[in-house]
């Protein structure tokens, strides 16, 4: 029987150029909606009570770290999230590695 598990279909998947360039395209956003998660549940607080904090709604917040629609959430949202958990937003530039 084949190995249905994610982590293959996502090694077979990406194995295909167009695949792997949009996956590539989109982890930036895909793993800061991780990190926005991982500080608000570290923290203890809700989506309702974040977006209370924010002066939003709940679903806006789901909206933003469920990725609903693949968008890139503004600087300003980012840096809003992060004072209602009391973090400061640091943006810092890397190296590309060169394919």
């Amino acid at each position: 029987m084949a190995d249905l598990s994610f982590k293959s279909f996502k090694e077979e998947a990406l194995q295909d150029p167009a695949t792997k360039k949009e996956y590539d395209r989109l982890r930036p956003v895909w793993d800061l909606r991780r990190k926005l998660i991982r500080l608000r549940t570290e923290k203890g607080v809700t989506q309702a009570e974040i977006a209370k904090m924010m002066g939003t709604n709940k679903s806006s917040i789901s909206r933003l770290e469920c990725g609903e629609k693949v968008n890139f959430p503004t600087l300003g949202t980012i840096q809003k999230y992060a004072q209602a958990l009391g973090y400061n937003v640091k943006v810092d530039f890397e190296p590309a590695s060169i394919f």
